[in-house]
Formats: C-alpha cells, structure tokens, sequence
C-alpha cells in the first residue's frame, strides 16, 4: 500500500470508524461509506453521498455491502517459542489446576531451538494473527531467561513488529531456583541491556509462582530507567497489590486481571492504565472469567487480547475471543469490538491504530459479513475477508 495513485474502497455496508475515541461502545459507525488511503494512511472517511467524497474510478474497489473495520490490536502476546504443551492442556481438562511452572517446559524446547526453527514458528503464527484479521501485534520474550536466549528472542520478535516486550522476568529459570533475588539483579542488569536495544516495553509476571510485588517493582523500575516503557502481567493466580503498583509507576496496561478487589478497580478507574483482559487464558485455564462489565462500568479502560503462547492460550484469534467476552465477561458486541481495536492501541499508547481516520495506518479489514455484530453472532468462523496493512519501517507488522 505505497505509491501510486489512492486506495479506494466504495460499497462499504457498515464502518467502524472508532471517531468516538474511548466511549466504550461507540464505534462511530457510517452506513454505505467509502474509505480513501494513501501510502499507507487514511486520507478520507465518510459516506459515500457526502460532497466531500471522491468521485468513483475505475480502480476503486467494491465491497459490495460488506463491513469494513479497522484491523485488530493485539496488545499481549508470547509468540517465540519452541515445543507444545498440548498434554498439559489435556491434563487440565481432565481436571489438573493451572500453575505458573509449565512455562518451564516451554524455556527448555526454545533454549534449543535454533534461529532458523523459531523465526520459521514466529512467522507462521504472525501470519495466523493476520489471518484472522489482526494488523498490529505485540511479542514478548520470556521463553529463554538467560542473557543471550532473551536477547535473541527480543532480536527475532523485531523483525515482526516495533512493539516488543522484553519479559526476562517470566518465572525464575530452575538454575536460579533458590536465589530468586540474584536472577532479578541479572534481569535487571545485563539481560536489560542486551535486550533494550530491541524492546519498546518491559513486563512481569507478578504473581504466585512468579515475581512477588517487592521484586516488581524492582524490575519495572529498572525498566523505566533504561528508557522502556511498562506493562505487566497482574492478579491472574492470586488477587495481589500488583494492579496498584503498576497503576502507581504509570504503566501503560496491567494485564490478566482475573482476581481484582475493589481497590484495583478504583486505582485503574482513576488512572491512565488500561486494563487488558484475555478471554482465551480463562477458556484454556478453567479460572473464573473476570467481569469485564464490572470494570468498564467503573469507567476502566479495558482492551482485548489474545495472550497467544503454548500453555494458556494457543490461540491467533481475537474473533475468537471477543466472543468469549461477550459471551461470558459481560460485555456487548460493539464494546468488545472497541477493546480489540481502540482499547488495544490504547494498551500500546498508540493512537495511529485502531480507528479509521485522516492520519491514522489505513489497517482495514473486510468482513465477509454485513455487521462487525457478526463477529460475535458466529463464533468459531473466520469471517476476515480481506485486510489491509500499511507498511511498517524495517518490519513485518
């Protein structure tokens, strides 16, 4: 999408637009619009009776009725790794609780794996993200937690996106079993700066099993000073003072959210934080589905993610999970929809995606569906026709 004359995109049934910036189900919809981009932004929305639209050409394109959308932000993902761990899904489905320590499993099968294996998984799950209509797409490290594995894993998810997530402090490697503290003075020290070349974010699992709220803060703080920016995995095991903390050190999104009390709702309802649910770690985990409701009726702002990674969530489909959350998190169709697509930029303080207007990233996706609402109405069926993706300097995404 460079070069040339505009993108022009005629017959469009319904727009989401997203105009109405962070009202929750507001997605500023247009009945019959065109959608004119240029080198790879928005030039023009609107209907395609307003004087201002352009007059058709012959290399406009035709939607004849469908919806179009702005494409998904998926704002949390693991996606560098090697291995399955689908009999630990089995187990849990036979009834085994969901523990942090799987994640072990999944460091010793991407420790040796080789460059070439894990960009090749990489890319085939980037492409399965955008095949179910997913333009911007964040990736975290945390399946080598040694200096050189978290720095290549930081390394390879660059050549997919500018959003990545240095997550040395997933859980304590088995070598550093008994010295916690010294495997926070490593992430903290040279597996940061190996990695800082590479990441735009640093995060925590901060819970039970993981990193307690003291080594936390921490390691977010170290971040902070190395110039990232913060996010952080927050009460999916154990409530915890861990949503407080990232709302205190002004990160951009506390993630997971399954076990809140009333003062996290409180902090994130005041704050600038978003709070990023995962429909699809509940669906795998069977841990109570966090309410969504709740949350946004507090005046919180809430995206949507897919958490893609080989233990909790082995999924690519944020279609997928909107219907989970509207299903059983309390939300409707359109706010859901808003969480997958603003609510995502917003985790990412990005305001270039997830809305279509002049200026932002012409990431638009048809469906093959007269309505965004059937998205949710048919669960389990791609509807993603067709997705344009603007060109990203120096990476894939």
């Amino acid at each position: 999408m460079s070069g040339g004359g505009p993108l022009v995109l005629r017959g469009i049934g319904e727009l989401v637009t997203n105009a109405a910036g962070d009202e929750p189900d507001n997605l500023g919809l247009i009945a019959d619009a065109v959608v004119v981009a240029r080198d790879g932004l928005i030039e023009w929305a609107g209907p395609a009776g307003s004087p201002a639209a352009p007059a058709p050409r012959a290399t406009d394109l035709d939607l004849a009725g469908a919806a179009l959308i702005p494409g998904f932000v998926d704002s949390h993902n693991h996606l560098v790794f090697a291995g399955d761990r689908a009999q630990e899904y089995e187990a849990r489905m036979r009834g085994l609780p969901y523990s942090a320590g799987g994640i072990k499993a999944t460091v010793a099968a991407t420790r040796a794996a080789s460059d070439a294996t894990l960009r090749a998984l990489l890319g085939r799950h980037v492409a399965e993200a955008l095949a179910h209509g997913t333009t911007t797409l964040e990736i975290k490290s945390g399946y080598g937690l040694t200096v050189d594995d978290e720095a290549r894993a930081c390394r390879l998810a660059r050549e997919f996106t500018n959003e990545v997530t240095f997550l040395g402090a997933h859980v304590v490697p088995p070598e550093y079993a008994a010295e916690a503290d010294a495997y926070v003075d490593l992430v903290t020290g040279p597996m940061l700066e190996a990695c800082r070349p590479y990441a735009r974010w640093i995060d925590v699992f901060c819970d039970k099993g993981a990193f307690t709220v003291a080594q936390t803060e921490r390691i977010l703080r170290a971040g902070a000073a190395a110039g990232l920016g913060l996010r952080l995995h927050a009460a999916q095991l154990a409530p915890s003072g861990a949503v407080r903390l990232g709302v205190s050190l002004g990160a951009a999104a506390v993630d997971h959210c399954t076990f809140l009390e009333d003062d996290d709702v409180a902090a994130l309802a005041g704050s600038g934080t978003v709070c990023t649910l995962l429909p699809g770690a509940e669906f795998s985990t069977r841990q109570p589905y966090p309410s969504a409701r709740r949350l946004v009726d507090a005046g919180v702002a809430v995206a949507l993610a897919s958490d893609c990674n080989p233990g909790s969530s082995y999924t690519c489909s944020l279609p997928f999970c909107l219907a989970i959350a509207v299903r059983e998190m309390g939300l409707n169709p359109a706010e859901a929809l808003k969480a997958a697509t603003w609510g995502g930029a917003r985790a990412l303080r990005r305001e270039d995606v997830g809305r279509v207007a002049p200026g932002a990233r012409a990431d638009l996706v048809a469906l093959r569906a007269p309505s965004y609402r059937h998205l949710t109405y048919r669960p389990g069926v791609n509807l993603i026709d067709q997705v344009w993706r603007a060109p990203r300097e120096s990476t894939v995404m």
